[in-house]
């Protein structure tokens, strides 16, 4: 397939943050509300491990809050935030410049990532994956791999499979929201399995934090 093609599918597959443009101001206070966010990405972070030195990519970066919480932990680093959403990267910029943070937003897509091989020590991405349907999910997967450096890590948090029934109903919330194709992978706790299929070895569930909108799990894959 061209390139030029699958920048256009890929283009017509596109959902902005939240499902409906007229959202994404909402972002913030929603994921704040809704995912006990201060705890998962602080978790995120700290299971990371960025070194000074590292490159990192925050594949998705939404508004940009993963992305400057760990420059904030770890200034020698280096981060580059990358969304398909042109709006939330203008709010991402602005909380960036507001901060004084240094990084580097770049608009593109999980599943074509502009970048050449090996190019990042470190890539994290937060709230993504449910929003792709199964081969976005393994593309993305693939590429992620692709632009890591040999021994360089991926960390993910996203929905994971619930942790008890109630935690199932609580998710319904964001698969009538977001859609129930994309989130059925999530539901039946398939990242890890796709993680492996796409390349990455030592695949591993580091944790999983209840919130008010389900379980929401931390992966590790490493590129060997």
């Amino acid at each position: 397939m061209a390139d030029d093609q699958l920048r256009r599918e890929s283009k017509s597959r596109y959902i902005p943050a939240l499902a409906f443009t007229r959202l994404t101001s909402w972002y913030d206070p929603i994921v704040r509300w809704t995912t006990r966010e201060e705890m998962f990405r602080t978790r995120l972070v700290a299971q990371s491990g960025v070194r000074p030195g590292d490159r990192v990519l925050d594949v998705g970066c939404g508004t940009g809050t993963l992305a400057i919480k760990i420059i904030q932990g770890q200034p020698g680093a280096t981060i580059t935030g990358l969304d398909g959403d042109p709006a939330v990267l203008s709010q991402a910029k602005r909380k960036a410049g507001a901060s004084g943070i240094p990084v580097t937003w770049i608009e593109g897509r999980a599943d074509a990532l502009p970048f050449a091989d090996s190019s990042f020590e470190r890539v994290v991405s937060s709230l993504l994956f449910h929003h792709l349907d199964r081969a976005t999910k393994l593309n993305a997967l693939r590429e992620i791999r692709r632009v890591l450096t040999p021994g360089g890590e991926l960390h993910l948090a996203d929905w994971g499979r619930a942790a008890n029934p109630l935690m199932r109903i609580a998710f319904l919330s964001v698969q009538l929201l977001d859609g129930f194709a994309t989130t059925a992978d999530n539901v039946d706790g398939l990242l890890p399995k796709l993680m492996s299929e796409s390349g990455l070895a030592d695949v591993t569930e580091t944790g999983r934090i209840a919130t008010p909108c389900g379980t929401l799990s931390h992966y590790r894959g490493v590129r060997r």
